[in-house]
């Protein structure tokens, strides 16, 4: 084992136990945190190129499965006890593998899938990377087929347990508008609930890449469980919506354009929301619409209140 790869584990392994002596204290927003940061390490070395990681590819994909768990294991904590739940010592059969990565040979203990294997720039990343003159305008380019592959794994989490009294969110992302939509390369849309200044809210979510294109859509038709009671959700808070896709010529997958729906918008049935360009601004203070064509994220809305 090089000197990184002993480094690297032994990392993870002091965060996995802090993330899991907080959920056994009882000290649950710690515990969350913990869990998420960890979560984001382990994504991002699954996501490396083979070249620059400690891990074989099949080393990766176990990490990926592990940094699924750990945002199951977030999102149960902030659910109502369920059966269903990731539980804690679900969660605690994953310490040995993860110290024991490098001569781990057996299945998989629980069936989950890790996130596509692309690069994927935290917010602000792209801030510092050089315009692409096609990004909002569209170059020519040679287009890419009118469907993409089926079931690609995205990291949908199911919808809470009802309560009663309280009001749970599902969006259904039906399509995008994109004046260029059939040059996008495996698109997908990361969902997410931030306050007023930009902090999650609720576990991060990443659609399936989309069903297929057709003139200047993407098609998702997709259903999002926003995981987190309306009445809980913070005063100011927005569901933000990052469309995107994957760039071969830099090798990494970017984001094209954001929208957010604000709570006051929150109404059953179907809504159109503009789209603005990149970075994404979770602070909600320098907008700037993507295009003046009539292009919008096509979104429906279903309460649930018992």
């Amino acid at each position: 084992m090089s000197e990184a790869a002993r480094s690297l584990l032994q990392r993870w392994g002091a965060s996995f136990r802090k993330g899991t002596d907080f959920d056994s204290w009882g000290q649950l927003v710690e515990a969350i945190d913990e869990y998420q940061i960890l979560a984001r390490h382990l994504q991002k070395e699954a996501q490396s190129q083979h070249n620059n990681s400690e891990f074989t590819e099949d080393q990766k994909k176990t990490i990926a499965k592990i940094a699924t768990c750990l945002e199951l294991r977030s999102a149960a904590l902030q659910s109502t006890q369920s059966q269903d739940e990731f539980k804690l010592e679900d969660l605690k059969k994953l310490e040995p593998i993860l110290k024991n990565i490098l001569t781990y040979n057996k299945e998989f203990p629980f069936d989950v899938q890790p996130v596509p294997l692309r690069k994927i720039l935290a917010p602000g990343e792209e801030e510092h990377l050089e315009f692409e003159e096609d990004d909002e305008e569209g170059g020519a380019g040679a287009g890419f087929p009118d469907s993409f592959p089926a079931g690609v794994p995205g990291t949908l989490l199911p919808r809470l347990p009802s309560e009663p009294g309280m009001t749970l969110l599902t969006i259904n992302i039906e399509k995008i508008g994109l004046k260029d939509a059939g040059q996008c390369i495996d698109p997908y849309i990361t969902v997410s609930v931030k306050d007023l200044n930009g902090i999650d809210l609720t576990p991060v979510q990443d659609t399936p890449v989309a069903v297929r294109k057709e003139d200047t859509y993407v098609h998702f038709n997709v259903d999002i469980e926003i995981q987190k009671h309306i009445e809980r959700l913070t005063k100011g808070a927005a569901i933000f919506f990052e469309f995107k896709h994957y760039k071969p010529k830099k090798r990494f997958t970017s984001t094209k354009c954001f929208a957010f729906m604000e709570m006051d918008e929150i109404k059953p049935g179907a809504i159109v929301i503009e789209l603005y360009k990149k970075p994404t601004d979770f602070k909600r203070k320098k907008l700037q619409l993507l295009t003046k064509k009539p292009l919008y994220l096509h979104l429906h809305q279903t309460l649930h209140k018992e």
